[in-house]
This record gives C-alpha cells, structure tokens and sequence, in this order.
C-alpha cells in the first residue's frame, strides 16, 4: 500500500479533530456565552413580581377599600417602583408561609419573618425594613392576681401557645433548654392574631407576638396585655431567591430612598399611630354599642354614604366620636345630636330638627362633604378625609393656619403627617399670634382624627366578620334542607 496517501489521510483527520475540538472550545468559551436574565430583568419583562403574603392585619388583607396591610402597601410601592404588576399568593400562617416560599414562581415571601440565626441558616433574607421584640400577651383579666407574669419565671404553670416554626417557639425553647419551667404548645392551625384572640377569651393563658402584631390587634381584642418582652430587638426582613443579587442590590437602593423621603415614616404613622391614643375601656364599650346602639341608624350611614360617597363605616365612626350614638346627646356649648351640628350650622345645612337620627346623619355628612371641598386639590386619599376631619372639628381657618406654618417650618403642608405634628403647636403665643385665625387647641383636632380612624378600622373588622358568619349560616341551611329533601 502507498505510504503516501495514508500519511495525508492520517494528517487530515488529526488536522480536523484539532479544528473540531478548536472550534468547540471557542464556542463555549465564557465570553462568547449567551448571558442569561438576571430575576429582576425576568420580572421586569414579564410585568409582575410574585409575592406570598401573609394574610393578617399586620401584612395583608382586604379591607373596605381593597387590599391594606402595611407589608402589602411597602410591596405595592415597590412593584410601582418596578413599574410590574403585584401578584399575591395568600398564606394564613407563618409555616404555610415558609413552605410556599419554595417555590421557583414567587420573589418575594412576605409574613413578619424576623432574621433569626436558625432562619439565615436556611433561607436568604433581603433588607431589613422594620424593627420589633417578641412580647408576651396574656389576658388583661389576670392583671392584679398572681397568675400576671411579669418575667420568664413567672410563666410556670401558664397554658401558653404559639404558632410552629415561628421565631416565637423557637425563643421559647431556647429558654427552655436554659432550664426555664415553660410548658408551651405549638399550632400549625392558629395564626398569631387568631391565638390573641384566644387569649383575649381567655381560652389560653398567653402567647407571644411581635410588638407591632401586638400594637395592631390590640384595638381589635381590648381584653389583651403586654407583661414583657422575650426578645432584644429583631429586624423583619423579606425572604428572596438564592439567586436574586440584582433584586436584592436593587431593593436596598429603593428602601434606602424610600427612608430619605419620609415615606417609610409616613407609612408607620398610617398603621400604627392610633396606638397613642388606645383607651381600653372606651373601646370595650364601642364593641359593646356596635351591638346595642348601631343597628338602630346604620341603614341611615348607609344612605348617606351612598348619596355622597364617603364610606359609611368612617361616618359611623366621626358619629360615635361626636356623640356615641347617642341622638339626644348635649355638650356644654349647646352642639347636639348624632352628629352634634351647632344651631348654626344645621340652619345652613337645613337640618331642622337635630335630635332626628337622619337629619343629623344627612346634615353632618354633607358638612364633612363641604369641608372635603375646602381641603387643596394636592391632597389625595385617606390624607385629604383626614384633613376634612381635623376641619370638621376645629374649623377650616384653622387648618389653613396649620398649612402655613408647615411651609415656615420647612415641613409638608399637605401631609397629615406633618400637619399632626404643626397643629399642637396653635396653642403656643410664639406661633399662634402670628397666624390669621389665631389659638387654638391644636392637640384635640389630632386625636380627633386617630380616634375617629380607629373606630373605623374596628368596624370594618366587625362588618367582615359578620359577613363570613352569613355565609356560613347560609350554607348550614342549605346543607340542612339538603338532607330533608334527601330523607
């Protein structure tokens, strides 16, 4: 055989494995790689950040007005900032909560999760936006009696339950690996709020709750105390995907900003501010008169809401702060009725006779309605009510007054945040000789509005519940006449 052509053959198949195995390792070399989407250019192309949230008062739910919740409203303003749409998968407990966080659809897992150092051993926490402690809440009605416990010691012999794989039990077992005498239980059943109100009905001794679930549920469950805290100070953070850097870097620089421009502030006075002004035996009795007093004139809130379209549950709730529900009721300064109009102003609004619960009703409606229209075109929302209100109390001049002397403070005159802290000071001579409409008892006008504010949220939280009680009676009689057909 040739030698010739075998060496050529031989040459030629080395010459193109070595071209092959070239031109394959050029192919796949890193900088000739396609580069693949970041999650956050995912989300952004795909127009939606997939969040779990945690459905309770403290993150999300659906209120009157739509979804609320101050997790959910923090979320909201950054998908905005993303310019996506915010898609919610509900979870009704901090385990439920975990579990769904696996999977490979959502970004953002949101439930009050505190970055305790068992959880960063497991999960990958994004910035920190909030701080708290972990509190034990007992019912009230063991204040004064041995039973109140006032440090872990005291907890011996105490039925207290928490919910499972919270930072809660994981507190709790940490004392008691340290020798402390605490029998606890834990429950993958009940939320946080749903065993403060088992506590509430004393159905259980206590639980443990972070202090701002505390501070919002204690309107809601009067019967509730504080006896201590368990905790230094935590910080709430969102769960993220492993690989979420981009998202994460990206989240910091956005809540980084949203600090700086007091709208954080803005947003922990929107939810929690009232808790200033709790008053534990004024709001049993407001419980105790949604049952007794306002069935009686609710239908006449309703009409007036719907005729001028402001919520009839914040109607109810300004009524009940002017007089209780009281149609009779009287002040020193001769104001009367449900809506305690002075003689003046239902001549204007054409109330004849005070003392009838729908005049009244009408008449303080369309005088908030009239106010409302008084408040700047800037104010929008829940701000632009609130500053209707502080009006409706202490006069619109004074208020105008308020707005002026924000802008020489170098404060907000459109933010009630900022006109709460301006309106106290109308009792001061070195402020209030200087303004048009002079003194005034700047304080009142600010409690006026988080009392009128609370009362609202406890009645949106009443009417809910009742709802969901029709439904369930309905379907028992359903289910009841079911089986009667069927016998």
């Amino acid at each position: 055989m040739n030698k010739v052509p075998l060496v050529v053959i031989s040459f030629a198949f080395a010459l193109s494995f070595f071209l092959f195995g070239w031109f394959s390792h050029s192919a796949y070399n890193p900088s000739n790689r396609i580069k693949q989407p970041t999650l956050l250019e995912k989300i952004k192309k795909n127009k939606e950040l997939h969040v779990v949230l945690l459905n309770a008062p403290s993150t999300y739910y659906i209120g009157t007005e739509g979804p609320q919740g101050f997790e959910y409203d923090l979320l909201k303003a950054y998908a905005d900032h993303l310019g996506v749409a915010l898609k919610i998968t509900p979870a009704h407990t901090v385990k439920e909560a975990l579990q769904l966080s696996k999977n490979k659809e959502i970004h953002i897992t949101s439930a009050a999760l505190a970055k305790t150092p068992s959880r960063q051993k497991k999960y990958h926490f994004g910035p920190s936006y909030f701080e708290v402690q972990e509190q034990v809440i007992c019912n009230r009605g063991m204040l004064g009696s041995s039973k109140f416990p006032r440090d872990v010691e005291d907890l011996e012999g105490l039925s207290i339950m928490v919910g499972e794989d919270t930072s809660y039990s994981e507190n709790l077992q940490k004392l008691k690996n340290d020798g402390f005498d605490i029998n606890f239980t834990t429950t993958s059943e009940y939320s946080t709020e749903e065993l403060l109100e088992m506590v509430a009905k004393h159905e259980i001794d206590c639980t443990v709750a972070d202090s701002n679930i505390y501070a919002l549920n204690l309107k809601f469950f009067p019967e509730i105390s504080l006896a201590f805290s368990i905790s230094g100070r935590e910080q709430l953070a969102w769960l993220l995907p492993k690989d979420a850097k981009e998202l994460e870097a990206d989240m910091y620089t956005w809540l980084n900003d949203f600090n700086q421009k007091g709208k954080m502030t803005q947003l922990k006075d929107h939810y929690y501010s009232y808790v200033l002004f709790f008053d534990y035996y004024n709001t049993k009795m407001f419980y105790k008169r949604i049952k007794s007093r306002l069935p009686k004139y609710k239908k006449y809130f309703q009409e007036a809401a719907e005729r001028f379209d402001i919520p009839w549950t914040l109607l109810a709730s300004l009524s009940y702060q002017e007089s209780h529900w009281n149609p009779k009721a009287k002040s020193f300064t001769g104001v009367r009725g449900l809506m305690m109009l002075t003689k003046k102003t239902a001549k204007i609004l054409g109330v004849k006779n005070r003392l009838d619960p729908k005049q009244s009703i009408i008449g303080g409606t369309r005088h908030l309605k009239q106010m409302i229209k008084f408040v700047p075109k800037e104010l929008e929302g829940e701000d632009r009510l609130k500053f209707a209100l502080a009006a409706y109390n202490i006069g619109m001049g004074h208020i105008h007054d308020a707005q002026k002397l924000a802008i020489k403070l170098g404060l907000n005159p459109n933010s009630w945040r900022d006109l709460k802290i301006v309106l106290p000071l109308l009792s001061q001579k070195r402020y209030y000789r200087t303004l048009k409409y002079g003194y005034a008892r700047g304080s009142e006008p600010v409690k006026y509005v988080e009392a009128i504010y609370n009362y609202k949220d406890i009645l949106d939280k009443s009417e809910k519940e009742d709802e969901v009680e029709k439904v369930i009676d309905k379907e028992k009689v359903d289910s009841n006449v079911t089986k009667e057909v069927q016998e």
